[in-house]
């Protein structure tokens, strides 16, 4: 318009895009003995048990961060790759991991140290790897789930970039030897492959929140992808497919709930591990997750 002055913009704007999917809420895995779970989640880990939901002996919500771990009782699962963690205490999380071992020591857990993470096996053979926080990498999360890598066939990455890119409308692109989903702020989906033989799809989950809930579904529906309808505010899928030909290139289920859900980023507690009943300081029994201002 005649008289008005053209505003250069000092930032890049493309950076703050998020897509579609705004939440990587939890992953869920099957455990046999919540006692177990315990030992390793809480008191190996520091995560912190859910005080408010699912509190019985059945099943154990443990927070991390914005995100939790669902840990039903029930014959194993393992993931096919690794969930990444950040926490805020290298030496502190060393130090339950040691002290675990005396509750552990029958089972698959085990731990080894690099230069920039620690890489951790529950009983039942899953893989975590915990890192500590890095603003570069991680953005300002001091305490969550960064990141969850699947390890995929030959072949298969170009294909689901375009099924996330397609179908769910979420930031994909393939960087170097992985591709990289974009599932909410600071948080990814990672494919990598890899050679080695992969056992079967057991029926672990994770759960994604969609800010175009109705138009994944209709995509996925005119596909024959939908696995389950859950309630007004749920469905699931598993298999993920190359939207050019059809073709099945990975298969985990995926949870998926609307911006209206009921728990849609619902608080979560997080207590810091670095408190306890010998050393205490009052007012400091939570963590915040992010870093603070400045």
């Amino acid at each position: 318009m005649d008289g008005m002055t053209k505003v250069e913009c000092p930032f890049n704007r493309t950076a703050e895009s998020l897509g579609n999917s705004v939440e990587l809420q939890h992953v869920n895995l099957r455990i046999p003995d919540p006692l177990l779970g315990t030992a390793f989640y809480i008191s190996a880990l520091g995560l912190t048990r859910d005080p408010y939901l699912v509190t019985g002996i059945e099943n154990m919500w443990a927070n991390v961060g914005v995100s939790q771990f669902h840990l039903p009782t029930g014959p194993a699962q393992r993931l096919r790759g690794i969930t990444g963690l950040v926490t805020p205490d290298r030496e502190l999380l060393l130090h339950q991991l040691q002290t675990a071992r005396r509750w552990l020591g029958n089972t698959q857990y085990g731990f080894t140290e690099a230069a920039d993470h620690v890489d951790v096996t529950c009983p039942w053979g899953n893989r975590i790897r915990v890192h500590a926080p890095d603003a570069a990498r991680f953005g300002r999360i001091t305490l969550g789930m960064p990141y969850v890598a699947f390890d995929v066939a030959p072949g298969t990455l170009p294909g689901i970039v375009r099924f996330y890119q397609q179908i769910v409308g979420a930031p994909a692109a393939l960087l170097a030897d992985e591709a990289r989903v974009t599932v909410a702020p600071g948080q990814h989906l990672i494919f990598r492959e890899t050679d080695a033989p992969q056992p079967a799809y057991d029926g672990h989950h994770i759960q994604l929140a969609l800010v175009d809930f109705g138009g994944v579904h209709a995509r996925l529906a005119a596909r024959g992808l939908i696995s389950q309808e859950d309630s007004q505010h749920q469905y699931r899928f598993i298999d993920i497919v190359d939207p050019e030909d059809g073709r099945l290139l990975f298969q985990v289920e995926h949870e998926i709930r609307s911006v209206t859900h009921p728990l849609f980023r619902r608080p979560l507690v997080n207590r810091n591990p670095a408190v306890s009943n010998q050393l205490y300081a009052p007012g400091h029994e939570s963590y915040a997750p992010a870093m603070a201002p400045g």
